[in-house]
This record gives structure tokens, C-alpha cells and sequence, in this order.
């Protein structure tokens, strides 16, 4: 059987986007017939390329620093511009997650900015999927989607915390996003080879 690949490009400037990262993996992992690849984007390596290259899906991630991804994260972006000018990456799957130390600290900004990356590629977007949690007097801070994001999964970590202080409703919301992009990639292999063998 044919593994349908989910990679996860990422910038993580003190480890807590790592960890929301590997939450993704998680999420997409768990899904049957997917192979996941984390890719540390500061440090692309030419095996790395080919991954992304090849993925079926792309979900991207970075902190939000001044309203917006990270400087490391904007460098990456750049850096495919060969990419776009060929289309290498035109209608894989995308998806988004951040993190930052407020509670809003301009999370959708940095959303729309990886949106925006992903559409220039010709790539189609997987939204979160999920209704905002903790918004009424019988909600908690452990529901999904805590903070409300529609465009993707977004989280807070304090900044005098360590990436093991992660809140548990941010790594779930991250490891939903995982499970949904999965799922959309495995949908869309499935239908393509059943269009290829109708063919």
C-alpha cells in the first residue's frame, strides 16, 4: 500500500512550536496509512527538500514574533521561490499552527501570512475545523480550540515556560489539526487512484 506523506515545516525559536509540532506528527500519525516527517526549516537539508517535495500534505508552523512568523520562518518562505516559480508544491494540502505568549498576541496574522504562502504555491488550505471553545459560562480552558482561531491551530505559551508547560488544550488542538489534514490527504489519494484505475 501507498503511505500518504504529511510533512511539517517548521521554525520553533525556543522549543514550544517544536512541541506543538510534534503534536501535529502525533495527530497525523494516528491516522491509517500516513507517514509524518518533521522539518526543522532553519536547517533544510537536501533530503528535507525532496520530503516536502514529495509530501502529499504540508502543514506549516511558527511562532508569532512582532504580529507575525518568525524572521527564520520568512527566510524559508524565500527560499521557495523556485518552488513557486515552478509550482513544485501547486494543489498538495496545507495547513497552519502558531504559538505566542499573549492570549491573542496577533496569532492570525501569522495564520494568514502562512494562508497567503500556501496560495501563492497553488496549495489548498485545511482550515481547523472546530467551533471555539471556551466561550460560555459551562466552558472550559481545556476545550479544543481554546482560543478561538478558525484559520488554524493557535497557541499560548508563557514566556517565562518552557515547552513542557504547554497547555493541554493547545497540544489537542494541534493534534486535531494533525488528524484532519490527514485525513483529507488520505481521502484525496484514495479518490485519485480510484480515478487513475477507472482511467
Amino acid at each position: 500500500m501507498t503511505m500518504t506523506s504529511v510533512a511539517i515545516a517548521y521554525f520553533s525559536g525556543y522549543g514550544h512550536t517544536a512541541r506543538f509540532a510534534d503534536a501535529v506528527r502525533e495527530g497525523a500519525a494516528s491516522v491509517a496509512g500516513v507517514e509524518t516527517h518533521l522539518v526543522a526549516v532553519d536547517a533544510v537539508t537536501d533530503e528535507q527538500w525532496e520530503i516536502l517535495d514529495a509530501a502529499d500534505a504540508i502543514v506549516f508552523g511558527a511562532p508569532t514574533y512582532f504580529g507575525d512568523v518568525a524572521g527564520k520562518f520568512k527566510l524559508f518562505m524565500e527560499s521557495t521561490s523556485r518552488r513557486w516559480d515552478e509550482q513544485v508544491w501547486a494543489d498538495k494540502l496545507a495547513a497552519g499552527f502558531t504559538t505566542s505568549g499573549a492570549k491573542s498576541g496577533d496569532k492570525l496574522q501569522t495564520l494568514q501570512s502562512l494562508s497567503v504562502f500556501a496560495a501563492q504555491h497553488s496549495m489548498l488550505w485545511v482550515s481547523l475545523g472546530l467551533r471555539p471553545g471556551w466561550n460560555s459560562s459551562t466552558g472550559s480552558e481545556f476545550d479544543l480550540n481554546r482560543l478561538g482561531v478558525w484559520l488554524g491551530a493557535a497557541a499560548q505559551s508563557n514566556g517565562d515556560e518552557g515547552p513542557e508547560a504547554a497547555h493541554p488544550s493547545d497540544l489537542a488542538t494541534a493534534d486535531h489539526l494533525g488528524r484532519r489534514v490527514a485525513a483529507h490527504a488520505v481521502r484525496r489519494a484514495a479518490a485519485a487512484a480510484l480515478d487513475a484505475s477507472a482511467a
